[in-house]
């Protein structure tokens, strides 16, 4: 074989495996899927009269803290047990049932609410402004 074909064949082999080791990572990236949020709030319609939400809070997620000052209507898609944690380090545990209906009113105090089970629990919230 002529010294100028061992030359290509060689460059050729190296670009062969190099482009194969580059390749396999980016590969990787693209069959990883993004991590989902553990607790996530989809605003479905906000007017002057109402706030529609769905929550899904998946294990181990948690809403953040607030007071929530305005009379609701939850009904629950996907239940699940949460625990609810006051400021004052005070907790209280809560079990949503699937396809139960609840009417909510006003909170006395703010609270996170934690999905303690091991399933995502979703909530449909219309919320009275």
């Amino acid at each position: 074989m002529q010294p100028s074909k061992r030359l290509f064949i060689g460059q050729l082999g190296s670009a062969v495996m190099l482009a194969g080791m580059t390749a396999i990572p980016v590969m990787a990236q693209d069959k990883a899927k993004p991590a989902a949020k553990p607790y996530e709030r989809k605003i479905l319609v906000d007017n002057a009269k109402v706030v529609v939400t769905e929550n899904t809070f998946k294990p181990g997620g948690e809403s953040d803290n607030r007071l929530r000052s305005n009379f609701r209507v939850v009904r629950v898609l996907k239940g699940g047990p949460t625990e609810r944690t006051y400021a004052d380090g005070k907790k209280e545990k809560n079990q949503w049932k699937t396809g139960e209906v609840r009417f909510v009113e006003p909170d006395k105090a703010a609270y996170k609410s934690k999905n303690v089970g091991k399933t995502d629990i979703v909530l449909y919230v219309v919320q009275l402004k």
